[in-house]
């Protein structure tokens, strides 16, 4: 009876593996930070540094949509380098509607203010909303539903 282990008060029990764990996923994915909750626990490892380099992995795998864009528009790969150019914050999944068989958050010619979801980038298991900058109109959207994007791939464009 005189040994408190396993009491609240104590603090907490940090599961050294699982932080290796995330940190190697850090060093595997290019993110900065992991955020991982279960009940009343919640580890958070970030790092920091540049993750440009990680950027040519995945260079190859939005050419297929601006490919698939050409015969509609001569300039198909010119919205990346487009001002108006939304561009991903994370890497993850981009998901272009609220829940699977719904409608898109956005469509192309579709007006949009600062602040309107554009599409969601799922990233670790949370959702991120990933907003329109300021108020235009939706000129193009660069990516697919359920496709995995980088840092810094550009997303949609705003005009």
């Amino acid at each position: 009876m005189g040994d408190a282990k396993g009491g609240r008060s104590d603090g907490m029990n940090i599961d050294t593996a699982l932080v290796r764990e995330l940190a190697e996923m850090l060093a595997e994915t290019g993110l900065t930070q992991i955020e991982v909750e279960d009940g009343d626990r919640k580890i958070k490892v970030s790092r920091q540094g540049s993750v440009a380099a990680a950027a040519p992995v995945y260079a190859a795998a939005p050419a297929p949509a601006p490919a698939a864009a050409a015969p509609a528009a001569a300039a198909a790969p010119a919205p990346a380098d487009d001002p108006g150019a939304v561009k991903s914050p994370m890497v993850g999944t981009v998901y272009l509607s609220p829940e699977p068989g719904a409608a898109p958050f956005v469509s192309v010619g579709q007006a949009v203010k600062a602040g309107d979801t554009l599409l969601i980038i799922e990233a670790m298991k949370v959702m991120n909303p990933i907003t329109a900058p300021n108020a235009g109109t939706l000129k193009a959207v660069l990516v697919d539903n359920a496709q995995p994007v980088e840092f810094d791939q550009p997303l949609v464009v705003i005009g």
